[in-house]
C-alpha cells in the first residue's frame, strides 16, 4: 500500500473529491460533479474538463474504472464510473494523512507564542 500511496499522495483536489463522490455509489459525470459540489457545500464544482482530465488519471492509475454496460440500469444512456478497491485504499490513506496535517496544525496554532521583536 506504501507504494500505491506515494504514487498517488497527496492527491489533488480533483481527484480527492473525485473519488469520495465516487465513494459512496456509481455517478456519471454530470453527477459526479452535482456530488462533489453537495459535499463541498457548493464551494468546489470542478468544470468538465478538469473532472474528465482527473478522471482519465485515475483510471489510468486503477484507481477509477468504467462500469460495464451490462450493468447499467436500462435507462441509463451516460457513462457510469466507479471507484475500485484500490482506490477505496488511496481514498482512505489520503484522508488519514490530511486528518495528521490538521491535528499537526491544530497543534501548532494552539502552542503558538508570539516572538518579542
Amino acid at each position: 500500500m506504501k507504494n500505491d500511496r506515494s504514487a498517488t499522495s497527496p492527491l489533488s483536489t480533483a481527484s480527492l473529491h473525485i473519488l469520495l463522490a465516487l465513494a459512496g455509489e456509481d455517478l456519471h459525470g454530470y453527477g459526479i460533479i452535482q456530488e462533489i459540489a453537495r459535499q463541498s457545500n457548493g464551494s468546489y464544482r470542478p468544470g468538465p474538463g478538469t473532472l474528465y482530465d482527473n478522471l482519465k488519471k485515475l483510471m489510468d492509475q486503477g484507481l477509477v474504472i468504467d462500469v460495464p454496460r451490462a450493468a447499467y440500469p436500462k435507462d441509463e444512456d451516460r457513462r457510469l464510473y466507479r471507484i475500485t478497491q484500490t482506490g477505496r485504499a488511496v481514498l482512505s490513506s489520503e484522508i488519514e494523512r490530511l486528518r495528521e496535517v490538521v491535528l499537526t496544525a491544530q497543534t501548532r496554532l494552539r502552542e503558538r507564542k508570539p516572538r518579542s521583536i
